[in-house]
C-alpha cells in the first residue's frame, strides 16, 4: 500500500479508467504524464483516486492544482497525498474543495508550500 493515502481511499485502475472514460490505455497515461490526472502505485498497481474523475472525465480544476503543487516541488505521490489530506487553511481537503467548486481557495494554498 501506497504510505502516502489513506488504505481505504478508493481508486480506479488504468482499465477501470479505460471503460469510465471510454478511451484507450495509452490516452489514460497521457492524461497522466501532462497532469490532468495524478496516479500513485499501490501493490505494484498503477491508481487514481476516484475523486479525480468528474462524470466521465478527470476533474478539470485538477491539472492546474496538479501544476502547481509540481512547482511547489511535490512529487505525484506527495501531490496526491496533500490533495487528500485535511488542509487547515482551506478548512477542508483540497479534493473536497476542487470538486465543491472552489479551486481559487486551494490554489492560494498551494502558493504557501513554495516557501
Amino acid at each position: 500500500m501506497s504510505e502516502r493515502i489513506a488504505p481505504d481511499t478508493a481508486t480506479y485502475t488504468i482499465p477501470e479508467l479505460v471503460e469510465i472514460l471510454d478511451a484507450a490505455p495509452g490516452r489514460i497515461h497521457r492524461l497522466i504524464e501532462e497532469h490532468a490526472l495524478a496516479a500513485v502505485r499501490i501493490d505494484g498497481v498503477l491508481r487514481v483516486p476516484r475523486e479525480f474523475i468528474q462524470g466521465n472525465q478527470p476533474l478539470p480544476p485538477l491539472r492546474g492544482t496538479l501544476l502547481a503543487l509540481m512547482d511547489a516541488g511535490y512529487s505525484s505521490d506527495e501531490s496526491v497525498a496533500w490533495l487528500l489530506a485535511h488542509n487547515d487553511e482551506i478548512g477542508e481537503r483540497p479534493i473536497d474543495s476542487l470538486n465543491a467548486g472552489r479551486k481559487s481557495a486551494v490554489r492560494r494554498a498551494t502558493q504557501s508550500l513554495a516557501f
